[in-house]
This record gives structure tokens, sequence and C-alpha cells, in this order.
């Protein structure tokens, strides 16, 4: 989908999404965007409550904060989308 194509329905694109659909936002023939819905998960209290609840041993330690973080910036990076020349 174009720049233009977004700026003149952004409607439809916000629909998509809410759709679960993704747009690819193009300038010429290069992807510059993409527009996808918000990932939903648990916030991690309620996992830790969940263990708890559940009667688990598990230990949460600097490791697994470390494993935490490392999963989160892993999260952030960009995506190389694919080049369609």
């Amino acid at each position: 989908m174009s720049e233009a194509d977004v700026v003149k329905d952004i409607a439809v694109v916000l629909a998509r999404v809410r759709q679960g659909s993704e747009s690819i936002i193009e300038r010429g023939s290069h992807a510059v965007a993409v527009i996808k819905p918000q990932a939903t998960g648990r916030m991690i209290s309620d996992v830790i409550a969940d263990l708890e609840a559940r009667g688990s041993e598990a230990i949460i330690n600097d490791d697994f904060a470390h494993d935490i973080e490392e999963g989160l910036k892993a999260q952030r990076q960009l995506w190389n989308l694919p080049s369609w020349e």
C-alpha cells in the first residue's frame, strides 16, 4: 500500500488492523513501515501470581530477569523486509 493510499483512507487501514491484518506501507518499491495490531500478552505480575497459585517452585532470579530483558530487546529489533525488486 502506498503512502498516498494510507493518507487517503486511513480508516480502511485501521479497520484492517483491527481485524488482525498487517499493512505494509511503501514509498516507490521500498517498504517504509508496517502497521499491525498491537500484540497482547500477560503482565509478568499475572504470570507470577499464576505460578504461586499453582504451587510452582520456580525461582525468579537475576538470570531470569536477564532472559526477559534479552527477549524484550529482540522484539524491539527492526524487521528487515524482503526486497520486492
